[in-house]
């Protein structure tokens, strides 16, 4: 009889392992190799191109002036007795401002009456001589000599009297200038003199300056290639001029505030600026309640026309190259991404207008655009944009990580 073979229980426990990793061995050598997944679809969101008329209007800076501005100077010699106006206040026209010491101008006004009063006296006999002496001569009863000197000397009193008549005019019209009065209704700044001043006759300091603010002028420089590049527009069909609306101008004050009131173009400067390649375009604007003042910075937003075919593209959309080129990625009817290459006119509050690149109908991605190359197989659906809004609104109510680690 055979004997029967017993192993020990240590040898048993030893060889369950061995057993164990081959059987692993033996499975992965019947496993055959697979490759790396698939890679999921990009999803996309996109947004179509459609035409849209809008008004294009262009945004310039310029400085405010003054309607009209008199500088105040006296026109005779004298003392300034008193000044009649307070200073910063509005004044009107024909308002006196400065009264100056009107005595000697009386004292010559009342000479130049009596000298003319004493010329007339004289006047009746002189005529009455030489009218006499007329009769006389045609009787052979007087010399023409006789005659000559009545009538010449009837013809120098008389001469003699108008010169004195235009003294007195002259005195009167220097009297008159003692009295300052403003040529025209507005503001009036300081004064330069006080009273007691002497002052003499068109000096070269003004006494005052009254500036007219309502209304008031608005003048803006705009260059002439933007000028040639909007007749090309208008001559192409790209812009619709409306003449009526064109002439109205809004204005932005210095602190971003619209002004309530619109104003019109008045005029375009016939000539271009050497220096700065530049026309001066001239703004009226109402001020009634004069919250405008000469010398005030200002955005005047100025219409050209209206696009009737306007192509809008949302700024996301728009990514540039490494020479600073914009493009845009779109989906195409075989759902793959395009690369078009874009022309871009000017933005209108968070969106390009587009010149060229895109048509009608275009389906521009403006969300999921990292690492897309044209050709890619994309998974797109229509841009929601009350959903990017709220997504904008929660990320901007977080607050932002440091940059730098914080410092």
């Amino acid at each position: 009889m055979q004997s029967k073979r017993t192993f020990s229980p240590l040898f048993r426990y030893a060889l369950a392992p061995a057993a164990f990793v081959l059987c692993l061995l033996l499975a992965a050598c019947d496993r055959k190799p697979q490759g790396p997944p698939p890679r999921p679809v990009p999803e996309v969101s996109f947004e179509t191109v459609a035409p849209q008329k809008i008004l294009l209007s262009t945004e310039l800076s310029g400085r405010t002036s003054a309607f009209r501005i008199a500088e105040i100077r006296p026109r005779v010699n004298g003392l300034i007795q008193k000044r009649l106006f307070t200073e910063g206040s509005d004044v009107k026209a024909d308002q006196v401002l400065y009264q100056i010491d009107p005595a000697p101008f009386q004292a010559e006004l009342d000479n130049a009456t009596a000298a003319l009063a004493q010329a007339e006296s004289k006047l009746p006999a002189t005529r009455s001589r030489a009218e006499r002496y007329h009769s006389l001569l045609a009787n052979s009863a007087l010399s023409q000599q006789d005659y000559d000197d009545a009538a010449s000397a009837l013809n120098q009193l008389k001469a003699n009297i108008g010169s004195l008549q235009a003294s007195v005019e002259t005195a009167r019209i220097n009297l008159g200038y003692t009295k300052v009065t403003a040529p025209i209704s507005g503001r009036i700044g300081k004064s330069s003199v006080t009273d007691g001043a002497i002052v003499t006759a068109y000096q070269a300091t003004a006494l005052a300056t009254i500036q007219q603010l309502d209304p008031i002028y608005v003048d803006v420089p705009q260059s002439t290639a933007e000028l040639l590049r909007m007749k090309n527009r208008l001559k192409e069909g790209l812009l619709n001029a409306q003449e009526k609306d064109r002439s109205k101008v809004r204005l932005i004050l210095e602190d971003g505030t619209p002004y309530s009131l619109e104003g019109t173009l008045q005029f375009s400067d016939v000539t271009v600026d050497p220096t700065t390649g530049s026309v001066i375009l001239r703004l009226v604007f109402p001020n009634p309640e004069g919250e405008i003042l000469p010398g005030m910075f200002v955005k005047a937003v100025i219409r050209e026309g209206v696009n009737e075919q306007a192509l809008l593209l949302s700024q996301q959309g728009v990514s540039r190259d490494t020479k600073g080129n914009p493009y845009a990625l779109i989906v195409n009817a075989e759902n793959k991404v395009e690369l078009r290459s874009l022309t871009l006119d000017r933005a209108i509050g968070n969106q390009w207008l587009v010149a060229s690149g895109l048509a009608p109908g275009d389906r521009v991605i403006v969300e999921g655009l990292q690492m897309l190359r044209p050709g890619t197989v994309v998974k797109a659906t229509p841009f929601d944009p009350t959903k990017n809004g709220q997504d904008q609104a929660t990320s901007a109510a977080q607050p932002a990580a440091p940059k730098n680690g914080g410092k």
